[in-house]
């Protein structure tokens, strides 16, 4: 009978502890869940805010504090005297009738384009279409196809921007890296003290480079175009076409390389000859494991936050061009749309480019936490990282 009643009570002291496992178990994923959604919520917030922010800086700026609002005035002003002074009925009118026609024409168009508002509300209108995405009409710009819509016109640059700058970028990143693990195997060697030698030259920008290989290749030597996208008029083909494309390209993706790459292999080689030096790799080394072995599970493995931060921060400037590159190599994409918008006072389409790499810029910081935590077991959305 002891020993049944011994039983029973362990029976029930285990079905206990199990419910209450199970319990603690649920309240910490009901926790989690909680900790998780109070996380995404309050940094989507902040990004939206910061966002804002951003843009609202920068339609102050492209604006000139509503000085261009002056310019665009006086612009208006000139189309509409000249078209007035080409009326010939304009000019058997009074001169006080000249002048009402004149005024009355100008706060029309001025009532049309919303100047006669205040720009301080207008510039709060300017932000909730921009963070809505509502980039309206180009003030001076327009695409190869006739169209004045911002998006058009954004839309039409930004597949040259993306064939130059992610060929570019993406050699660049994977030399580098390939570069800077083979660096940080041989610390010391001639390889090793050259890249060394030649980090410096990477503070040069690679359009400064640019201007030399222009001189060299398509002038000297003629064997390269000067710049473009391709050959005039474009070859129909579409191997041709392809073929041209690949030629044009040369001069601008060497001159991106050689303003970064020694630079960025120095510094990936440094980073990794500090995780080449942990204990446990030195452990891993007394235990015999292949080199590449190494490399792969105890170096570039714990590098991969860094990695994969360095890679979406280059998506992301794929998308924004270079405005002095572009100019150089007369690229159409869109950093030379930037130049002729500002040249130009085009507000929508300097608003336009910053909304779309301000929302790429808040989407790739708020993806990262989560990517962080997939690729470091260590890191824990919403509380850092844990031992």
């Amino acid at each position: 009978m002891a020993a049944d009643l011994v039983v029973d009570d362990f029976n029930i002291n285990s079905e206990v502890d199990v419910e209450a496992i199970e319990a603690s178990a649920r309240r910490a994923r009901l926790q989690g869940a909680r900790r998780l959604l109070r996380y995404t919520a309050l940094k989507v917030v902040a990004l939206i805010f910061t966002v804002a922010v951003g843009v609202y800086i920068t339609v102050i700026v492209a604006n000139m504090g509503g000085e261009v609002d002056k310019i665009r005035l006086a612009a208006i002003r000139e189309s509409v005297v000249l078209a007035a002074t080409a009326d010939p009925s304009f000019r058997e009118l009074s001169a006080e009738q000249r002048a009402d026609l004149i005024n009355t024409q100008v706060e029309l168009e001025a009532r049309r384009y919303g100047l006669d508002q205040p720009f301080l509300q207008r510039s709060f209108t300017y932000l909730r279409d921009a963070m809505l995405l509502d980039l309206g009409f180009a003030q001076g710009l327009i695409s190869d196809s006739g169209s004045r819509l911002v998006r058009n016109i954004i839309l039409e640059r930004l597949p040259s921007t993306l064939v130059l700058f992610g060929t570019a970028q993406l050699l660049l990143f994977f030399w580098a890296l390939f570069l800077g693990l083979r660096l940080s195997r041989r610390y010391g060697s001639f390889s090793d003290k050259l890249v060394l030698a030649l980090a410096p030259t990477s503070s040069a920008p690679g359009w400064f480079y640019g201007l030399f290989l222009i001189l060299i290749f398509a002038s000297v030597l003629q064997f390269l175009p000067f710049g473009g996208m391709v050959s005039a008029p474009p070859p129909d083909n579409r191997l041709d076409y392809a073929l041209s494309l690949g030629r044009h390209m040369i001069l601008p993706v060497a001159a991106w390389l050689m303003g970064a790459i020694f630079l960025t292999s120095y510094n990936w080689r440094t980073f990794f000859l500090i995780y080449s030096s942990e204990d446990y790799v030195e452990m891993a080394k007394a235990k015999g494991l292949p080199d590449r072995m190494i490399e792969r599970r105890y170096i570039l493995r714990p590098t991969l936050p860094n990695i994969v931060t360095s890679f979406s921060l280059l998506v992301i400037t794929l998308w924004s061009g270079a405005i002095i590159h572009e100019t150089v190599f007369n690229w159409p994409g869109i950093g030379r749309l930037y130049f002729q918008a500002i040249a130009a006072f085009d507000t929508p389409v300097i608003v336009g480019n910053v909304v779309l790499y301000a929302y790429l810029l808040a989407i790739t910081v708020f993806l990262l936490d989560f990517i962080y935590a997939l690729v470091d077991p260590r890191v824990r959305v919403g509380e850092g990282s844990r031992n």
